[in-house]
């Protein structure tokens, strides 16, 4: 395949208004193009939310693609310098809402199996697509749903690369190879609503909460691991008042969120915030929310392979990360399946003005070339 067959595809795809959980025909164009090259094609509707399932061959080992067909809103259309859905290209950079994250990385995918197929129509093991578009939304009836299909079918994912766009500074610098965890929390300080004038006949939330809040902050959860940093406590919301400056609010809510390494339980998490909230006498309830469990692929078959088709197209080897937030991949690891994350820098990602360099488009093609050619080539 041409580099123009990538970057045609990419930007076939970002011409599609798929803001999530649309998926704006985007999936109907990739399975397509697996369809002719003899993929089984599944299409798994769950609520709003469309997902693809494609397979060629039924042997082991299973090699997955996987990532979203889904973007995240354009955000002031005034500041774009062009339509975000308009794929556009100055000075050697394609512009538009999608580009990094991630609809240039499934182009990649889908053009680097054709050349694969093309050269190898009898390659080993099975190639397999796991395509969301509800990755940017809730990720409840994305992924998650589709591995749960998979489950209760008896189907196996042995190595899945996740196209997140993972590369810091030039793509393929950097290869994810476990998230943390993320536990979040609603929290509600339950105060006494009064005058601002008779603090006495009032208990003020705000106030309860701040020597709290201030303790959280600077705890220090752990020291993380040789692979993962230490736990982090951030909140991300806080809102208490009535709006009147002479009104002490009766209620305080906050939302936070811990990113927490495998030295760490979830139980553990939680009751160390609610003892340092009880410990200074805050009267509260809380909502807690698990988006995902830490994951690791320790090195192996994929993660080998994956370093070494960067380092045949970068000519240095990648650093091997689980910094960042967390992917699809959190819901494919627990299947048994090695996972890694490789994709173009993520700068721009959920930026007005997204781009990507056209020629890191042609580079992760090849890398993703790479790894096919490295576990699935035919032995001769």
């Amino acid at each position: 395949m041409t580099a123009s067959a990538v970057l045609d595809l990419t930007c076939d795809l970002i011409a599609r208004n798929s803001v999530t959980p649309a998926d704006a025909g985007c999936q109907r164009v990739m399975a397509e193009r697996l369809a002719a090259l003899g993929f089984t094609i599944e299409t798994l509707r769950f609520g709003n939310v469309e997902n693809l399932w494609a397979r060629r061959g039924q042997a082991s080992p299973v090699l997955c693609f996987a990532g979203h067909t889904d973007v995240v809103p354009t955000g002031p259309l005034e500041e774009w310098r062009s339509n975000p859905f308009v794929p556009s290209i100055r000075d050697g950079v394609l512009y538009g809402r999608g580009a990094a994250d991630m609809k240039s990385g499934l182009a990649a995918m889908i053009t680097a199996t054709e050349a694969f197929v093309s050269a190898h129509p009898d390659h080993t093991g099975s190639i397999a697509f796991l395509i969301t578009s509800d990755e940017e939304g809730p990720s409840v009836d994305g992924t998650k749903r589709v591995v749960e299909v998979l489950r209760e079918r008896g189907e196996q994912i042995d190595y899945c690369v996740v196209g997140e766009p993972s590369s810091q500074t030039d793509v393929g610098d950097t290869i994810k190879i476990g998230r943390r965890g993320s536990l979040s929390g609603r929290l509600t300080v339950h105060g006494v609503q009064g005058h601002v004038a008779y603090p006495q006949l009032a208990e003020n939330p705000v106030h309860t909460l701040a020597p709290a809040l201030a303790e959280l902050t600077l705890l220090r959860w752990d020291e993380g691991d040789e692979f993962f940093q230490p736990t982090s406590f951030q909140i991300s919301n806080l809102n208490a008042g009535t709006g009147a400056p002479n009104v002490i609010p009766g209620e305080l809510k906050a939302r936070f969120n811990l990113r927490f390494s495998p030295v760490q339980s979830i139980e553990t998490l939680k009751e160390i915030v609610e003892s340092v909230l009880r410990k200074h006498g805050v009267r509260f309830s809380i909502d807690w929310y698990v988006s995902g469990m830490p994951f690791y692929t320790p090195p192996g078959a994929l993660s080998d392979a994956t370093v070494e088709a960067v380092k045949a197209v970068r000519g240095d080897a990648p650093v091997l990360s689980t910094g960042g937030g967390t992917s699809d991949g959190r819901f494919i690891a627990p299947m048994g399946a090695q996972v890694v994350e490789l994709g173009v820098t993520n700068a721009t990602i959920h930026k007005v003005n997204e781009c990507v360099a056209i020629a890191e488009i042609e580079q992760l093609e090849k890398m993703y070339r790479g790894i096919l050619e490295r576990l699935l080539s035919p032995r001769g």
